[in-house]
């Protein structure tokens, strides 16, 4: 599938362009692409600020190695494989953080959110990105590329480095325990 905009150029074409030089095409692009990228690395990371730096990075790598992509997958499949990787980079790094910041803190204090401060509506968003964290890896990209960006399982495949069978199977499994974490 092409995405094209109302009256715009093919990625293919805007790709093309772009690595003849033409600036007016790679901004097409990122902007075109840019709410995809930090939904996808929001999905993994659940946080907006985190997630607006993988997003920027993600960019700068897809530029830096434009001249570089080959068109074996679509622009944006690739684009969203190099943001899922961004994601999960900062993941392991936030993770790392996490682990060093336990070891010298003090009692843990738990914090409540104040009445009327969040709606019933963000508490369950929220509910539901803790939950879609706490998947497997493969799991939890398969889940969220799904159904935060409609990838076919295919372009998970892609993205998370399998099969199309074993994005299935990942998206599949991460659904179900899901439920089970409902439940």
């Amino acid at each position: 599938m092409v995405k094209e905009e109302a009256g715009g150029l093919p990625d293919s074409d805007l790709v093309r362009l772009a690595k003849e030089g033409d600036r007016e095409a790679l901004d097409e692009l990122c902007t075109r692409h840019i709410a995809s990228v930090f939904r996808v690395c929001r999905g993994f990371l659940g946080d907006d600020d985190e997630a607006a730096d993988a997003t920027q990075d993600c960019f700068v790598k897809a530029v830096r190695a434009l001249p570089r992509f080959r068109g074996d997958a679509s622009f944006r499949t690739w684009l969203l494989t190099i943001a899922s990787n961004e994601a999960k980079g900062v993941f392991r790094k936030r993770k790392r953080r996490a682990e060093q910041a336990l070891e010298s803190a003090g009692p843990l204090v738990s914090a409540k959110p104040e009445a009327g401060d969040v709606t019933a509506l963000k508490q369950e968003a929220e509910q539901a990105r803790v939950m879609v964290a706490e998947l497997p890896d493969k799991q939890r990209r398969a889940v969220t590329l799904r159904i935060d960006e409609g990838l076919s399982f295919k372009e998970i495949g892609e993205v998370i480095g399998s099969s199309e069978g074993a994005a299935r199977v990942n998206y599949h499994h991460g659904i179900r325990r899901l439920r089970e974490m409902m439940i």
